[in-house]
């Protein structure tokens, strides 16, 4: 089937690709119908969003976002969150982060931390299937846009669902304003 965005190859419902996508991708269940999320092949050499783009299409730019986990301290506890923002916007950590999280301060966990924590590859992570307690905080702007490329779990392959969707994944808040233009 043909990719709803994108210059793709070819776009396959996820459960049809379960062996490509981390254990903790596979293992979602949502209120999303799983033949709405479509899973597509990319080549991890250009898993980043710049050269993604110049590969698979200008409009990506506008339609892809990108999971980062953060970590929010208040005295001896960290509280580990995830935040979704388009591709072409960088997360606002130190002022709604930070606050939606009551913490003093916020920065981007450590690579180590991202990974181990979610079972999912630095460069690939995704909203899909993270630890059910965390927060996932969302940009508004994701949710408006029809659909939406994120990662699989994995450097190799990203994921397209309905912008929508995210806002039901298990901890979403949607927040105005997290992801702040770049530049």
């Amino acid at each position: 089937m043909r990719a709803p965005i994108g210059d793709f190859d070819e776009a396959r419902p996820a459960p049809d690709c379960l062996d490509l996508l981390t254990a903790p991708v596979r293992a979602w269940t949502g209120p999303v119908p799983a033949d709405r999320v479509l899973y597509v092949d990319t080549d991890p050499a250009i898993a980043d969003t710049a050269v993604l783009v110049e590969h698979h299409g200008p409009e990506l730019l506008d339609a892809s976002a990108n999971c980062v986990v953060v970590a929010g301290r208040r005295g001896e506890t960290t509280t580990l969150a995830a935040c979704l923002v388009k591709s072409a916007a960088r997360v606002d950590v130190n002022g709604l982060v930070r606050k939606h999280l009551g913490a003093r301060r916020a920065s981007f966990a450590p690579m180590d931390t991202a990974t181990g924590e979610t079972g999912m590859e630095y460069g690939g992570i995704t909203p899909i299937g993270l630890p059910a307690d965390w927060p996932l905080l969302v940009d508004a702007a994701v949710v408006d846009t029809e659909w939406v490329l994120v990662g699989s779990g994995r450097r190799r392959g990203k994921l397209i669902l309905p912008g929508k969707a995210f806002a039901q994944l298990p901890g979403a808040v949607v927040l105005e304003g997290l992801g702040v233009p770049v530049g």
